[in-house]
């Protein structure tokens, strides 16, 4: 069974429709990519997935249950993390302070501080762990955003362009940190502009334009499907 499904969002503002009649399904221990032109609906989905819209038609399952009408709180309950396309730290405190917020709020509250010496230690954050949010650069504060959602242990993880910002080598680590996430079990959909990364380590994408799906399979049919190269590129 999926961990995700949606089914046939839609989401209608006024006339116009962010995401028209969407279904995509993200399965545990594997890597689902989501990508698409700017404007094309991926964020928005994001944020009916994860509770903060309501779509005006259409229903979101995880483990096969219908969560269409819960909050953003009882889905995170349920085991589903993101992260966001604009950085959310806490610039002020420590890295280490800000996985310990999220792991204080996760299943395992009693053994926080444990669970981000795990976090720390997988995502090699020891040598800045100490340092304000603040102070790190781009590539290292978009992983520790990701450490964060990993502090409550999430079955379903939503990354909104967490590459944004790293060097070639980050990138490298962060595709091996992806592929272990999804032999672990969870269930983990990218949004991401970075072609490579998402070629590399997907086993599904996803193409949005324009609020609809226009295509979807494994990435060596993606990478030459000519709907997809049309809307990349404007040419028929």
């Amino acid at each position: 069974m999926a961990s995700l499904e949606v089914e046939g969002v839609t989401v209608a503002y006024g006339g116009n429709r962010a995401l028209d009649g969407v279904g995509i399904a993200a399965e545990r221990g594997r890597v689902t990519g989501l990508i698409g032109p700017n404007g094309a609906g991926k964020s928005t989905l994001f944020d009916v997935v994860s509770g903060l819209r309501r779509p005006s038609s259409g229903r979101v399952l995880l483990d096969g249950r219908d969560v269409t009408r819960m909050g953003p709180a009882r889905r995170a309950r349920r085991g589903l993390a993101r992260t966001f396309q604009r950085l959310e730290l806490f610039g002020r405190l420590s890295v280490r302070d800000n996985l310990l917020v999220a792991a204080e709020l996760g299943p395992e509250r009693r053994r926080a501080a444990r669970a981000v010496d795990e976090v720390v230690d997988r995502l090699g954050l020891a040598g800045v762990a100490d340092q304000p949010a603040d102070a790190l650069p781009t590539g290292v504060a978009r992983l520790v955003e990701v450490g964060r959602a990993l502090a409550v242990r999430p079955a379903l993880l939503l990354l909104d362009e967490p590459a944004a910002g790293q060097d070639a080598a980050e990138t490298e680590r962060f595709a091996a940190l992806l592929r272990s996430l999804a032999r672990d079990g969870t269930a983990v959909v990218l949004v991401e502009h970075d072609m490579g990364l998402v070629m590399s380590v997907c086993d599904e994408v996803h193409v949005l334009d324009l609020g609809k799906v226009i295509a979807a399979g494994p990435p060596e049919v993606i990478r030459n499907d000519e709907t997809v190269l049309a809307a990349y590129l404007g040419e028929p």
